[in-house]
């Protein structure tokens, strides 16, 4: 195993690009490069002192994602704030939010991640970045082992009223036939329950190649589906009702129970192998989904990042 960390995230500014500092400096940079080239082999990109607030984000966010995707089949607790446009995790200040890429769980998942600082926490709340290399290569072995065949994870989505998610909100929608012909497209198993629960199986990979550079990286949420990984309030929601009707859980892509200690080990080598970079008012990170992970540190005062994804 190996935690060395030697990647780091390119931060560019006005002066590294010959540009203005302002929103429209960072378009005509944005309209002159090869993003793509260039977040493949950065795999991070911070563009940091452009000025960019909410009213200029559009302008460089649609020169970074052609075709933003809606948070649909979504777990995370967000707020749609624009076009595809979201809050960050909705989670309290003082949790840290452990290293994923984002809806690794899923189908299909974003190829880019484009997250903007609005307001800046007072202290922490940095979005910490993870080599997925790395922290597949830093996982013990015999854990890595036993999730090669896959990831089984489960959802029970409430009809309105109940813990967790309702499937209306991780859907974004309220007609019970869309829902279905998306699960169908997703190739996941499902079920309506009598009290208008909604019940998701998919059976997913712990890991993946990355589709530019065949990097084999770990790429699965088992860590944040699993009561292990997600705090007291879990594992006492757990001693309340049955295992089956948890909002969510992960196992072994045979449906064994992955041991606690696993998915401790998995969410620890993640954070202890990430990079922090503080955040400034008027950031955009442009994170490679596959390439890298993210997370979110503990943090005081206000903090508001918005995300969006493609």
């Amino acid at each position: 195993m190996t935690t060395e960390n030697a990647w780091q995230p390119r931060i560019l500014r006005p002066a590294d690009v010959g540009a203005d500092a302002t929103p429209q400096g960072l378009e005509e940079y944005l309209r002159a490069t090869d993003v793509g080239r260039l977040l493949a082999e950065e795999r991070a990109v911070y563009f940091r002192g452009f000025g960019i607030t909410a009213d200029t984000y559009d302008g460089a966010a649609d020169l970074l994602l052609a075709n933003r995707l809606a948070y649909v089949h979504g777990n995370s607790p967000r707020t749609k704030v624009g076009r595809n446009l979201y809050t960050s995790t909705e989670y309290p200040a003082e949790f840290e939010i452990s290293m994923h890429n984002e809806m690794s769980y899923a189908h299909a998942w974003p190829s880019r991640i484009l997250f903007h600082c609005d307001v800046a926490a007072a202290t922490g709340g940095a979005t910490p970045l993870v080599d997925g290399r790395l922290w597949l290569e830093s996982i013990d072995p015999e854990i890595r082992a036993a999730f090669a065949p896959g990831v089984r994870y489960t959802q029970n989505l409430h009809d309105g009223m109940g813990f967790g998610k309702s499937w209306q909100a991780t859907f974004e929608t309220e007609d019970r036939a869309e829902v279905e012909e998306f699960l169908d497209g997703a190739e996941a198993e499902w079920s309506w329950q009598p009290d208008g629960t909604l019940r998701v199986t998919q059976l997913r990979r712990a890991t993946l190649e990355h589709p530019v550079t065949g990097t084999e990286v770990w790429f699965n949420q088992a860590d944040q589906w699993h009561i292990a990984g997600l705090g007291d309030d879990a594992a006492a929601l757990a001693e309340l009702i049955p295992e089956d009707e948890l909002p969510q859980n992960a196992f072994f892509a045979d449906g064994t129970p992955i041991p606690a200690d696993y998915i401790t080990h998995v969410q620890e080598i993640g954070m202890k192998s990430a990079v922090d970079v503080a955040w400034e008012v008027g950031d955009l990170l442009l994170v490679d989904n596959v390439a890298v992970a993210h997370g979110r540190r503990a943090f005081t005062g206000q903090r508001r990042i918005l995300v969006a994804m493609a």
